[in-house]
């Protein structure tokens, strides 16, 4: 059995994944995505036990149990290029032996849930209420990097491609379906369902406009307007379809909630976002216990 070179899959001095700094034993099968490193213990205050801590860069984790079930909260930065890390070596601690650096006979799949803040693209969705990402439409282009196209949602791709007239200087959309596993548990008729944009910037890649003229200035106005199969896009960030991406290849269950913070189109922001994500926080760990 071929090795994994200590380039490729490298380690440090303790035996931990590179950037992660942890060990198959620190993580459990359900695993909680932040961005913020702070939002971390925000979460991990509502564990009955914690059993494990680490931080290192902006990637804390911390371990423990909700209403008896193991649960694993890590922060992952922002951006695909972090996911692409947190993807890669959360799926190493599983489905790789990393003393002997093989891969692992039996494949084992995680259930990653993104609890992440974002602005709304609709109208009718307003501040403070949840979205939960039944697809995600990455315009970053780091999953091209990989053998990806049996994953792809290739007619919705083209169908946005043709109705935004969307710039072939530009990485191509890419948009990928979340596990049906998981947005079975964690929907409801208190959450909204949609396509959520990942975007490779927080600036002039998501519209923003401050001293840099954007190359489309009506891309988000395409982007609001734009419907496949009855469902819309119903917000931007900067996670989720990596996130969606990988787990597809890798073979793991994914699934993305938002609490929406801001509205892009009525242009106003939640007056307590703080309020909100803990709402999000609370409904989606008694979702993921609930059965």
């Amino acid at each position: 059995m071929n090795k994994i070179a200590a380039s490729e899959l490298i380690l440090n001095p303790n035996g931990s994944v590179y950037h992660l700094n942890l060990k198959p034993k620190n993580i459990a099968d359900t695993i909680i995505f932040v961005g913020d490193q702070d939002r971390v213990p925000k979460v991990a205050k509502h564990f009955e036990t914690i059993e494990f801590e680490t931080q290192k860069r902006e990637f804390r984790t911390i371990t423990g149990t909700y209403k008896g079930q193991r649960i694993s909260i890590i922060s992952t930065g922002i951006g695909p290029d972090n996911i692409d890390i947190v993807m890669n070596e959360l799926d190493a601690l599983v489905n790789i032996d990393l003393e002997s650096r093989t891969i692992k006979k039996t494949h084992k799949s995680l259930n990653i849930v993104r609890i992440g803040t974002s602005g709304s693209l609709q109208s009718d969705i307003m501040v403070d209420s949840f979205v939960l990402a039944k697809y995600g439409l990455g315009f970053d282009g780091m999953i091209h990097a990989y053998n990806c196209k049996s994953i792809l949602e290739q007619d919705f791709e083209d169908a946005f491609i043709k109705h935004t007239n969307y710039s072939d200087r530009k990485s191509r959309p890419y948009c990928v379906k979340n596990s049906q596993v998981l947005e079975n548990r964690l929907k409801s008729d208190k959450v909204f369902l949609g396509v959520t944009a990942t975007a490779g910037g927080f600036y002039g890649p998501q519209g923003r406009v401050l001293r840099l003229a954007i190359q489309d200035p009506k891309l988000n106005s395409k982007i609001d307007s734009f419907e496949f199969n009855g469902v819309r896009i119903t917000n931007l960030e900067m996670e989720t379809s990596a996130i969606y991406g990988l787990a597809k290849l890798l073979g793991h269950n994914a699934c993305s909630m938002n609490a929406i913070i801001a509205n892009r189109v009525n242009g106003i922001f939640s007056k307590d976002p703080y309020k909100t994500t803990e709402r999000l926080i609370e409904y989606t760990l008694n979702k993921l216990v609930s059965e």
